[in-house]
Formats: C-alpha cells, sequence, structure tokens
C-alpha cells in the first residue's frame, strides 16, 4: 500500500523506486543533506549565535526578582530571539552579500557559498571566543595552532565558543543578583529584629525589589548591557 503511495508521488530530480543516474543521486544526498541542517537549526541558533548568554541573563533577571513565572517562558524566549537577530543582522547580512546572493545568481558554486557563509560566523564566534576555552578543544583534539579563523574546525570552535558565552552570561548574572541579594538580607535582617520569625521575607522583600527595578528602569539597563557586552 506504501509503495503504491510513493508511486504516485513526483518530485522533481528526485526518484523513490530509485535511480542510476548520477544528476538524481546527487539531488537526493543535497535534500538530506539540507533536512540534517534543518533538523539542527535550534542548535545552530543556541549555540552559534549570541542567544545562549541573552536567554541565561534574562532568566538571571527573573530569578533575582524572585517572580517565579513572570515574565512567561515565552515572553523570555521571544525576547531573546528577536535580540538575537538584532545582535547577529551584521553578521547575516554578510552572509547574504558574499555567500547566498553569490551562489543564487550563480557565480559561485555551492561549495565557495559554504565557505563563504562560514567566514562571518566563524569570525563573530572567535571574536567572543576566550583563548584558554578554544586552546582547550585544540589539545585534545591533537590539532595545531591555526593560522587564520577560517581554519579554525567548528568541532572545536563551537564548543569553545558555548562555554565561553556561559562564563559571560554568569558573570553578568552575578552583578545582577547582587542588588536583589542585599534586598532580600536587609528585609531578612528587619524581620528578625522585629520578632516576626513565622512571616516569610519574601513576601516583603518581592514588591521592594520590584519598586526597585522599575524605579532604575532595569529592563533597559539590562538589554543596554547585554548590547554593549557584543
Amino acid at each position: 500500500m506504501m509503495l503504491d503511495i510513493l508511486s504516485f508521488i513526483n518530485i522533481p530530480g528526485i526518484d523513490l523506486g530509485g535511480s542510476d543516474a548520477p544528476e538524481d543521486v546527487g539531488t537526493t544526498l543535497q535534500l538530506f543533506a539540507l533536512l540534517t541542517i534543518l533538523s539542527l537549526a535550534p542548535a545552530i541558533l543556541i549555540l552559534m549565535t549570541s542567544f545562549a548568554r541573552i536567554i541565561i541573563v534574562l532568566s538571571f533577571v527573573r530569578t533575582g526578582l524572585g517572580t517565579q513565572s513572570m515574565p512567561p517562558n515565552q515572553v523570555l524566549v521571544g525576547l531573546a530571539l528577536f535580540l538575537t537577530f538584532f545582535v547577529m543582522a551584521p553578521v547575516f547580512t554578510e552572509i547574504n552579500e558574499t555567500a547566498l546572493q553569490p551562489y543564487l545568481s550563480g557565480e559561485v558554486s555551492q561549495e565557495e557559498a559554504l565557505d563563504g557563509a562560514l567566514l562571518p560566523i566563524k569570525t563573530f564566534m572567535a571574536e567572543h571566543t576566550r583563548e584558554k576555552d578554544l586552546a582547550l578543544f585544540f589539545k585534545y583534539a591533537n590539532l595545531e595552532k591555526p593560522d587564520s579563523i577560517s581554519e579554525i574546525p567548528l568541532t572545536s570552535l563551537v564548543p569553545a565558543f558555548a562555554i565561553s558565552e556561559l562564563k559571560t552570561a554568569f558573570q553578568i548574572g552575578f552583578v545582577i543578583f547582587i542588588p536583589f541579594l542585599i534586598i532580600d538580607m536587609v528585609v531578612a535582617s528587619t524581620l528578625m529584629a522585629m520578632g516576626m520569625m513565622m512571616l516569610p521575607p519574601v513576601m516583603i522583600s518581592l514588591p521592594f525589589k520590584i519598586l526597585l527595578f522599575v524605579l532604575v528602569d532595569g529592563w533597559y539597563l539590562i538589554i543596554e548591557s547585554l548590547l554593549v557586552s557584543f
């Protein structure tokens, strides 16, 4: 039954029943490669762009405020996505001008377009990767020091960039936590001095933390710090 259904499917350049033509085989392999890349798109977005740092810092802000699920995850992820597109806009523009458009116009081959698209991404990641992190993966892979960014393999650059982003995000998160921690300590000490042991300090400190965050225009300062960090 399934074979009868597949026999009615007609995809240009692809023969589901098998083909001996090299062109059809090449087209089929390209389709599988494209599907593989699309399946890895979430990992590419998270680990090869500014998304990880942004979403971690925004999560630290919510945790520091102690507002549980406010803002909701959907809001934080949506904001992180659009900030990522904003930060990565110059990289995407360069990829479009140096790789995508020349490939669509037939000026370069597929391999040349791929190399041209990887270079801006590698440059962005290399600029925000610590040498110590990159040297770690080069050491365990027994790789020699590259002469240029284009010679850095993605298998080493991507994890090095990821752990560098994690460290930077946690450093920013630590700074964000300090004023909230001070408010919690002051409120807890005040309640203990007043003998109000049974009153949870978070019930008193939460409004003060939200008030402080609003008065100093916290979201503006957080987003400004994120943009400046790139």
